[in-house]
């Protein structure tokens, strides 16, 4: 890896009205030219993702919008993208032109404020027009900060990227300047973590995959050490070791050998709980779990992936998973499959959501999904405690996790 995944950016939803200089913007506050920009209305036509630095915060991915009174052919379509990055961004920018407030900005204050995304107002083009105070003070009134600007004003830019940065600094969401750990509050200072990687068909040649990747990282960065294995000579190094490691965690497909290879005094889990925990809910994703055990014959299964990834003739999620529950019920059970940010708003047609690591998704957006589920009474889990329970180790692979384990097996008594 050269740069981090876009998962750890901070995500800014950049939304205005159609042809306020949204583009402009983001051209001029990245110092490049990453959007299409254009005097005709509904120049963007769908979400522009921009990946920068933005120093001292660090990775920044700014998702630029359709216009919310896009009114051409393909305006539906365009705004149901538009409305979706609500459950994806950590602030909003809301770019205005001088005294005008309409039902559209009404909205985009509105939709943030319900999910708690703190709103920066960034006034464009105060070249052509100089807001009147009274509008100023509206917008302040409304908004978490405003800023006044344009977007054309090149010998301002420095100063103008300074302010915009002192606000986003202000209100940036306590869970990314202080983000969950992975696994440093598993294993003490000084302390060893053993990790199971399997190379196979998922694995990219010459690399390790991200999950693999982060929690090595996250090991180091909380000053413990990291001892990383395939699984067959997992036993082997184990036995060899004059100390016990803190915790060992292996990729969920050999979850079960892990097991039956760990003493019972040695904690061991699997990367995908661990972004269970560090992305969404794990206690939420462990009653879920327990309802597999509950399918009836009519029930429907969602399988959900962050990434849009090419299919392998194994995939996990579409071949693996499916014929794992349908040798644990004894019999096939229906399930669909959504990709990347196709996360449907209706879910009323599924008994159980499996949702994957999330490891190419910010944690908002996957709370997101979460309280989506929620909210329409649908238990969801995800792939790790689904495969653990498929296999028989589910209580084992939580026992790090007590609460989360208490939370499953109280679940399966009620």
């Amino acid at each position: 890896m050269n740069k981090a995944p876009k998962s750890l950016h901070l995500h800014l939803g950049l939304f205005g009205r159609t042809n306020v200089g949204k583009s402009t913007f983001l051209n001029y506050i990245t110092n490049q030219d990453v959007a299409i920009t254009s005097p005709l209305p509904g120049t963007t036509t769908d979400v522009v993702e921009k990946a920068i630095e933005l120093p001292p915060l660090g990775p920044v991915l700014f998702l630029d919008t359709a216009g919310l009174d896009d009114t051409s052919d393909l305006a539906e379509d365009r705004l149901k993208k538009t409305t979706k990055i609500f459950n994806r961004v950590d602030m909003s920018l809301l770019i205005l032109e001088p005294d005008t407030w309409t039902a559209y900005e009404d909205t985009i204050t509105r939709e943030s404020k319900k999910r708690d995304v703190p709103v920066i107002g960034i006034i464009n083009k105060c070249d052509a027009q100089t807001p009147q105070e009274g509008f100023l003070k509206d917008c302040r009134d409304k908004m978490d900060a405003l800023l006044c600007l344009s977007s054309v004003d090149e010998k301002a830019r420095d100063q103008n990227i300074h302010l915009f940065k002192k606000h986003v600094i202000s209100l940036c969401p306590e869970d990314f300047i202080k983000p969950l750990p992975l696994i440093g509050d598993l294993v003490a200072a000084g302390g060893l973590v053993m990790l199971i990687v399997p190379i196979d068909l998922q694995a990219p040649k010459g690399r390790l995959i991200l999950p693999q990747v982060q929690t090595i990282r996250d090991t180091l960065d909380h000053d413990a050490a990291c001892m990383v294995v395939k699984e067959r000579e997992y036993a082997h190094y184990l036995r060899q070791l004059r100390i016990k490691p803190d915790i060992v965690v292996c990729d969920s497909q050999v979850v079960l050998k892990m097991v039956a290879d760990t003493p019972a005094d040695i904690k061991c889990t699997t990367f995908s709980i661990l972004f269970a925990r560090n992305k969404g809910n794990l206690i939420t994703f462990a009653k879920g779990a327990a309802v597999l055990d509950r399918m009836l014959p009519a029930d429907k299964i969602l399988i959900s992936e962050s990434c849009s990834h090419h299919p392998i003739e194994d995939d996990i999620g579409r071949v693996k998973i499916p014929r794992w529950i349908r040798q644990y019920l004894g019999r096939d059970i229906a399930y669909d499959v959504c990709c990347g940010k196709d996360f449907p708003d209706n879910l009323k047609e599924y008994r159980l959501i499996i949702q994957c690591g999330g490891c190419m998704t910010n944690r908002r957006e996957m709370l997101s999904r979460v309280e989506l589920a929620n909210e329409q009474g649908i238990a969801i889990t995800n792939y790790g405690l689904c495969i653990s329970l498929l296999q028989g180790v589910l209580e084992r692979v939580l026992q790090p996790f007590p609460a989360a384990l208490m939370a499953y097996q109280d679940t399966r008594k009620a």
